[in-house]
């Protein structure tokens, strides 16, 4: 599903050089759950961003569900981020002048998905989610609880094999926090591979996996036992 192969990502400044990735080696399997964990400065945005196809890397191959993604220009990026990922952020980045509904079904118009199809699979979503009932609701009108719930479903709208989640409960309460979790475990266990980016321990811990990041480099790549997933 996803390979990071002898990763590097260099930036110049001067004379000198960043290694924000330091040849990267990572294999992602289809259904897993993995949270990449490193405190500032230790990759973990980078790799996100690599993953996300947001950025190409300095040199190396990263290869997303078949294709080589190091090598592909910006539209066939943009395609490969519509088709293949969804993603879910700290801060929501839900449209405020739009409702529940609409920006879930955003990205399913950016895909060229037809109305009476969009409308099934924003549907389809929000249930997931148990948000039916806020379809005509505006973000501000929900908590911060609700808006991630909504971010999630239009992560999930398109059907995309892997949901790459930033910081997802970094804005919200313990308990909210702990909700949203729960709900990506179910999401994983329904077959969507999930890459979690945290700095938190704990919050890596409600993952199977976790990659540990520290200047560039994986330090830890550890499969979790039931035991320790459930702390």
């Amino acid at each position: 599903m996803i390979d990071l192969v002898d990763l590097y990502k260099i930036y110049k400044i001067g004379d000198s050089e960043i290694r924000a990735l330091d040849g990267i080696n990572l294999h992602i399997d289809k259904n897993e759950f993995v949270a990449i964990v490193g405190q500032s400065g230790s990759g973990k945005s980078t790799c996100m961003n690599m993953i996300g196809c947001l950025d190409i890397p300095t040199s190396g191959k990263f290869i997303l569900n078949g294709k080589d993604a190091s090598k592909l220009k910006e539209d066939e990026l943009s395609e490969i981020r519509n088709l293949t990922l969804g993603f879910i952020f700290q801060q929501y980045n839900l449209i405020s002048k739009l409702n529940v509904f609409e920006n879930v079904e955003l990205p399913l118009i950016y895909r060229g998905v037809e109305k009476n199809k969009r409308k099934k699979m924003v549907e389809e979503s929000l249930e997931r989610v148990d948000l039916t009932d806020r379809i005509l609701n505006m973000p501000s009108q929900l908590s911060g609880g609700q808006q991630q719930r909504v971010s999630i479903a239009r992560a999930l709208s398109g059907n995309p094999p892997v949901i790459l989640a930033d910081e997802p409960t970094g804005a919200l309460d313990s308990k909210t926090g702990a909700e949203v979790l729960e709900l990506l475990k179910e999401i994983n266990r329904e077959g969507n591979t999930i890459v979690l980016i945290t700095h938190d321990n704990f919050i890596a811990q409600q993952a199977k996996r976790i990659v540990r990041l520290h200047d560039g480099k994986i330090i830890e790549d550890k499969v979790l036992g039931v035991a320790e997933n459930e702390l």
